[in-house]
């Protein structure tokens, strides 16, 4: 046997030093290297198990990694151990169940006013965020701008910067968020300017402090983004569109800034290229859900109304793509994700019309309607346009005549009417126009509608039967806006009523120039016109038929082929050239297509020529066969055994 090999001790290194590890740990949080940092983490907790800065280290970078269930696990994990890491969980309700038995100061109260933003709660946040006007956070009026402006309050932006005493150039951060106050003000060019002014400033900063060209483009992603929505708005599609593909093209922005990008340039394609829209969503779903579902780091970066944006496009997609059961599947999960909004309800209504299901869409806005009370007027002029379009009128006059902002303005009026006259219902439609009236009547606004209101209502009294009610709102309106239609309209109803008050107003009409010369009373008596007589008539005769001379069409030249001698025009075409060869009278058919077009009948059938033709044969070989029938009974007879026989 072979001796055994002795085997080398081996020698077992030292761990490194904890000190070591963390000034790794440190600059990888410093790069955002957050996986490596987790793995140095966990390095250290093998050395030193309960070492509390390794576990809040690890935390925060899975935090920051946007693994928040990985996170609470590790929360979880070492709750046993006297480490207090309510600031780190990121469940929003147990976050702010969590704040409410710790002492308050200024970070408490940060955390909270962040907490609450991403919770929707904006009214509050801003509050919390007053509280730290004095404080010495940095970000402090960064946030408090962004909750202003996601609370619906941007109009207050400009004077609450005023209040702090801070100019919006004061850093790219507040000169953004400002930009987005002018956005929702409708200020789109002061908006563009001011985006152009943070990313200059924004370049400048980053650029001082030793950021990378990648990491600067990757932070000023959302003026990028911002600045192409604003170009959207204002009618650029062309820049909008190139700023779009170019920024999901590079794909150096973070995930928040290119789901926006992705949702504004399939809401700028809008029905064009559904298929790509599909694809580019599918970028942003969570890869491991049967249905479109946002990731998690999507989830928890996004706001409530990016995140139904994203939804309801990718809804209408599905309905433009005809994947109508998608599409009910995602609008059932809906009603789950964003239980306060109306934007689901209005969703499955449309898909309920794509499967030709009207009066179910009209019932379940109704019902909306009636739960969101708030909120209904968006739910109500949608069930109304599915109505009309549904042929069901009275429908759609009662969800406009609960639309109380708009019931009064003469577009609504107008529609309402038009609708009740469809239904029948005449004296519903008359109601309206009277409630308009009065309601203009009494309103003391400057634009009063009156002047348009009255003239439609008495021309609808007038086609409707109603001449007396149509006499006085003329009247009416003489009176306080001396109108010449009015006065019109008001002498011409009147003349099926009352011809002498009539008259009396027919008085007020003013004459029309150049014809003060006209006899009235004898042009009513003629009995029309007169043929004319003598010399006068056959003059207009000889003018009309010099006019019906100059209107004949005049003979054109005919045009012949380039290189056609007239002289030697040589022999005339043939007539029948245009006609099939078939179809002319020279065709001559040929043996097989004689035979294909006598041939009828079923396959094997014989035609009445081939029965001609045979016939006479048939007699010879019946004689022949009655002349050899005495000789020979016991063979047939054989035409090639004669040849045969003939050649011997």
């Amino acid at each position: 046997m072979a001796p055994k090999s002795k085997e080398k001790p081996k020698t077992s290194q030292p761990p490194p030093a904890i000190e070591d590890l963390f000034t790794t740990l440190d600059r990888h949080i410093n790069r955002s290297e957050y996986e490596q940092a987790v793995k140095l983490a966990d390095q250290v907790l093998s050395i030193a198990p309960a070492d509390e800065d390794a576990i809040r280290c690890k935390v925060v970078a899975l935090v920051k990694d946007d693994k928040i269930d990985d996170a609470l696990s590790v929360i979880h994990s070492f709750h046993k151990l006297p480490i207090d890491l309510g600031f780190q969980k990121n469940k929003l309700d147990e976050a702010i169940a969590c704040l409410r038995g710790r002492e308050r100061d200024s970070e408490t109260s940060l955390l909270e006013a962040q907490i609450l933003y991403r919770l929707g709660k904006t009214d509050a946040c801003v509050g919390v965020y007053q509280t730290l006007k004095d404080s010495e956070i940095e970000t402090a009026e960064v946030n408090f701008v962004a909750g202003l402006v996601s609370a619906g309050k941007a109009s207050q932006v400009q004077g609450a910067l005023e209040s702090w005493r801070i100019k919006p150039t004061s850093s790219f951060e507040l000169a953004f968020n400002t930009a987005c106050s002018l956005i929702e003000n409708g200020n789109y060019a002061d908006a563009e300017q001011l985006l152009l002014t943070a990313r200059r400033i924004g370049q400048e900063t980053l650029t001082d402090d030793g950021f990378a060209d990648e990491d600067i483009e990757n932070e000023l992603g959302p003026i990028s983004v911002q600045l192409a929505y604003v170009q959207q708005v204002l009618g650029q599609t062309q820049e909008s569109t190139s700023s779009y593909v170019d920024i999901i093209k590079r794909n150096t922005v973070d995930e928040s800034s290119l789901a926006v990008a992705v949702n504004n340039l399939i809401a700028l394609k809008g029905s064009k290229d559904v298929s790509d829209g599909l694809r580019k969503l599918d970028r942003l779903k969570d890869q491991d859900s049967q249905i479109f579902k946002l990731s998690q780091a999507l989830d928890a970066k996004l706001s409530q109304k990016h995140k139904e944006a994203i939804y309801a496009n990718r809804v209408l997609l599905l309905l433009h793509a005809n994947k109508i059961d998608q599409a009910r599947e995602l609008c059932a999960a809906l009603t789950g994700l964003f239980p306060e909004s109306v934007v689901p309800a209005l969703l499955q209504a449309a898909v309920l019309v794509r499967e030709n299901k009207a009066a179910k869409a009209e019932e379940l806005l109704g019902q909306c309607a009636e739960k969101f009370p708030e909120k209904s007027n968006l739910v109500l002029l949608a069930r109304a346009q599915i109505a009309a379009s549904a042929s069901h009128p009275h429908v759609a006059a009662e969800s406009l005549s609960k639309i109380i902002d708009i019931q009064h303005f003469p577009a609504t009026v107008a529609t309402i009417v038009a609708l009740k006259e469809r239904a029948g219902d005449n004296d519903g439609a008359a109601a309206v126009l009277d409630s308009a009236i009065n309601w203009w009547s009494n309103s003391m606004t400057e634009n009063n509608k009156l002047s348009i209101l009255m003239p439609e209502a008495a021309s609808f009294k007038l086609r409707h039967g109603q001449e007396e009610e149509a006499s006085r709102l003329y009247e009416e309106i003489v009176k306080k806006h001396k109108s010449t239609d009015a006065l019109v309209g008001l002498v011409t109803t009147l003349a099926r009523v009352k011809v002498e008050k009539a008259e009396t107003y027919e008085k007020q009409l003013k004459p029309l120039p150049g014809l003060k010369a006209v006899d009235v009373d004898n042009l009513e008596k003629t009995s029309g016109a007169k043929p004319m007589e003598g010399a006068t008539a056959s003059a207009m005769q000889e003018e009309v038929k010099s006019k019906e001379k100059a209107k004949r069409k005049r003979k054109r030249k005919p045009k012949y082929p380039k290189g056609f001698d007239l002289a030697n025009p040589g022999p005339p075409p043939d007539p029948e050239r245009w006609l099939p060869r078939r179809e002319r009278s020279s065709y001559r058919p040929t043996r097989k297509d004689k035979r294909a077009a006598q041939i009828r009948g079923s396959q094997g059938a014989v035609t009445k020529q081939d029965k001609q033709e045979t016939a006479p044969s048939t007699s010879k070989s019946s004689q022949a066969t009655n002349k050899s029938a005495g000789a020979d009974h016991s063979k047939p007879s054989s035409s090639k055994a004669s040849k045969k026989k003939s050649r011997r």
